[in-house]
């Protein structure tokens, strides 16, 4: 019974904190918004019987995603963060993926370091990282005066308010996510691997692409989920860095539960938001199915 207590607790926890929560939000987006405490109606009288329960499901409806999909403010603010999320993933890999490389051929001595050196920046507020970017990135911050002290500029950037903020603000803000899974997947190949094919006349670089990337790919689709899946639903990023022009689904979701009140609406979004994130997942989940099944 404990072997099954165990494997029932992940299953409870999703339960609990991800299926009840979903089912929530789902019957909230087939409501009408009204001006109430909820803000929407129907609500469900248990109190009434199999009457009541069936007079409240036959209310409910599908309008809010008719809406959600016939109005080019979500379908736009949808591609845009899955765009800045996929441009984001994509520099956040190029960058990772040598400091990843490098960690795993460091000297053992020197791995523990590193890793504490990635895994840094988690132990100050997120908020505060976010805003030290607005004294570095601004007309007058940090960076515009380096570069006009060193000649390079003269005339400050126009970097804050813009999408380029935001990618910065987001490839910062989620590198570790895709270094740790890289360093994870790099530092179980074997060496020897690669002192093979040198020994067979294969250059390095043929060696890397041939051998290290394909043995890695594991840990490259692990770091470019943790890092895409929440970059397309990122709030507070492009509310702090980003312009008027930053259009992204987090902040269209945002404006829909606190400045509009339309609850309905807004859990529509959640739940499209949801299922457009679910795809990449059930993608990974296969790819990882289909390795286990070619080892054995």
């Amino acid at each position: 019974m404990r072997r099954w207590y165990v494997i029932a607790a992940p299953y409870i926890w999703l339960l609990l904190f991800f299926l009840i929560p979903f089912f929530i939000v789902f019957k909230i987006s087939l409501s009408d918004s009204t001006r109430a405490i909820p803000p929407y109606i129907p609500t469900l009288d248990i109190t009434g019987g199999w009457d009541a329960i069936k007079t409240y499901v036959s209310q409910l409806d599908f309008e809010n995603y008719a809406f959600i999909f016939s109005d080019p403010l979500y379908i736009n603010a949808y591609w845009s963060s899955i765009k800045i999320a996929g441009i984001s993933t994509i520099l956040t890999l190029l960058i990772g993926y040598p400091i990843a490389y490098g960690m795993a051929r460091a000297p053992h001595e020197w791995r523990a370091t590193l890793m504490m050196l990635v895994i840094l920046p988690f132990w100050t507020s997120f908020l505060i990282r976010v805003y030290a970017w607005i004294g570095i990135l601004k007309k007058e911050g940090l960076l515009n005066l380096f570069l006009m002290n060193m000649g390079v500029i003269s005339e400050p950037l126009t970097i804050m308010n813009t999408n380029i903020a935001v990618y910065i603000g987001i490839v910062y803000s989620y590198l570790p996510f895709m270094i740790l899974p890289l360093y994870s997947s790099l530092e179980k190949i074997s060496p020897s691997l690669i002192e093979a094919a040198e020994d067979l006349g294969s250059p390095p670089w043929r060696a890397f692409w041939q051998i290290t990337f394909p043995l890695s790919l594991a840990g490259v689709f692990a770091g470019c989920l943790l890092v895409f899946i929440p970059a397309v639903g990122e709030f507070v990023i492009p509310d702090l860095l980003g312009g008027s022009e930053t259009l992204m689904i987090g902040k269209t979701l945002w404006s829909e539960f606190f400045n509009n009140s339309d609850w309905p609406v807004a859990s529509a979004v959640a739940v499209v938001l949801l299922l457009v994130l679910i795809i990449p997942i059930m993608f990974f989940q296969r790819m990882q199915a289909n390795e286990r099944e070619a080892a054995r």
